[in-house]
C-alpha cells in the first residue's frame, strides 16, 4: 500500500550564495548561480558540471581555502545527495566544513548550515548516531548567532526532531516540534508554508502514536492553509487531503477518507494529467480503501490503470 503523505519532512539549508570579501570573482558568482537554477529546475546532471566548473574557479581565484570554495563544495555535495549518490556527496561536506570552521572559526552560522547538511545526509542514510551530535551543535550555533526566534532555529529544531521521530523518541520529538512551530507562527505568520511543515510533522508524530484526536485538527489546519495560499485545485493541496485521509482510513472511518482520496485523484488528473506517476500513487490509494472496504471489483479496475501508469517508459 503506498499512501502519499508528508510524512516527517526535513529541511536542509541547501545552497548559499554570500559573497565574501575578496572573494572568487563574478565568474564564479554567474557560475554558482547557474548552479542554483540548474538545481532547482531538477537538471541535476547539467547542474554537476556547472557546480564543478564555480569549484574550480573558486580554488582558482581565491584558494582552496577560501568560504566561497566551501560554498561550491556544499552546493555540488547537496546535487549529489539529492541523487542519492551519498558517498560522492560526504567528503564534499565535511572538506566545507572544515573549510568554514577554518575561515570562519567554529561558531560562525556558515559553519551551522555545513553541520546541518551534513547530518541530513546521515539521516538520509538512518545514520541517526552520526547526525544527531551534528544536528545539536548546529542548533547551538544557531542559537547563539540568531537568538532563540530565527527561522533557522525553527528548522534545526524540526530536523532533530525528525532524527528521534525516526527513532520512535517521541518524547524528545514532540517538545522540539511543538517549539518549531511556535517559533515558526510567530515569526512567519500562522499561513507561512513552513507552518504547514511543522503542522503536518507534529500530526504525523500524534498519529504514529494512535493519538488520532490530537493529529486531525493539525491536519485539518494544514490543509486550510494550503487551500487558501494556493487555491482548492493545487497539487500540494492534494498532500495535505492524503494525510487526512490516511488518518481517518487508519481508524476504519472510510466514509471520511474515501472523498477525500477522490478529491485527490481528481485534483491530480487535471493538473498533471491521466498518466503522471502521482495519479498512480493516488489510484493506490484509493484501491486500497476499496480492499479495506470489501470493494474488490473496484479496486482491482484502479489497481490495473495504476499498473498502465507506471510501466509507461519516461
Amino acid at each position: 500500500m503506498k499512501h502519499t503523505t508528508f510524512a516527517v519532512f526535513v529541511l536542509s539549508f541547501a545552497f548559499h550564495s554570500m559573497v565574501y570579501a575578496q572573494g572568487a570573482g563574478i565568474e564564479w558568482e554567474i557560475f554558482n548561480q547557474e548552479t542554483m537554477d540548474l538545481y532547482r529546475a531538477a537538471r541535476y546532471d547539467q547542474a554537476i558540471v556547472v557546480g564543478q566548473n564555480a569549484l574550480k574557479v573558486a580554488e582558482q581565484n581565491a584558494g582552496v581555502n577560501h568560504p566561497d570554495v566551501a560554498t561550491s563544495l556544499n552546493n555540488l555535495a547537496t546535487i549529489y545527495k539529492t541523487q542519492g549518490a551519498y558517498a560522492k556527496a560526504e567528503p564534499l561536506y565535511k572538506r566545507s566544513l572544515a573549510i568554514r570552521e577554518k575561515a570562519l572559526g567554529a561558531e560562525h552560522p556558515d559553519v551551522a548550515t555545513s553541520l546541518n547538511n551534513l547530518a541530513l545526509l546521515y539521516d538520509s542514510q538512518s545514520d541517526y548516531t552520526n547526525a544527531e551530535p551534528l544536528l545539536k551543535r548546529s542548533l547551538a550555533i544557531f542559537e547563539k548567532a540568531l537568538g532563540s526566534e530565527h527561522p533557522n532555529i525553527a528548522t534545526s529544531l524540526n530536523n532533530l526532531a525528525s532524527i528521534y521521530n525516526s527513532q520512535s523518541d517521541y518524547a524528545k520529538a514532540e517538545p522540539l516540534y511543538k517549539r518549531s512551530l511556535a517559533i515558526r507562527e510567530k515569526v512567519l505568520g500562522g499561513e507561512h508554508p513552513d507552518v504547514v511543515v511543522s503542522l503536518n510533522n507534529l500530526a504525523f508524530l500524534y498519529q504514529t502514536q494512535g493519538e488520532y484526536a490530537k493529529a486531525e485538527p493539525l491536519y485539518k489546519r494544514s490543509l486550510a492553509i494550503r487551500e487558501k495560499a494556493l487555491g482548492a485545485e493545487h497539487p500540494d493541496v492534494v498532500v495535505s487531503l492524503n494525510n487526512l485521509a490516511f488518518l481517518y482510513q487508519t481508524q476504519g472511518e472510510y466514509a471520511k477518507a474515501e472523498p477525500l482520496y477522490k478529491r485527490s485523484l481528481a485534483i491530480r488528473e487535471k493538473a498533471l494529467g491521466a498518466e503522471h506517476p502521482n495519479v498512480a500513487a493516488s489510484l493506490e490509494n484509493l484501491a486500497a480503501l476499496y480492499r479495506a472496504t470489501k470493494r474488490d471489483t473496484d479496486a482491482e479496475v484502479l489497481e490495473q490503470r495504476a499498473l498502465m501508469i507506471r510501466a509507461i517508459k519516461r
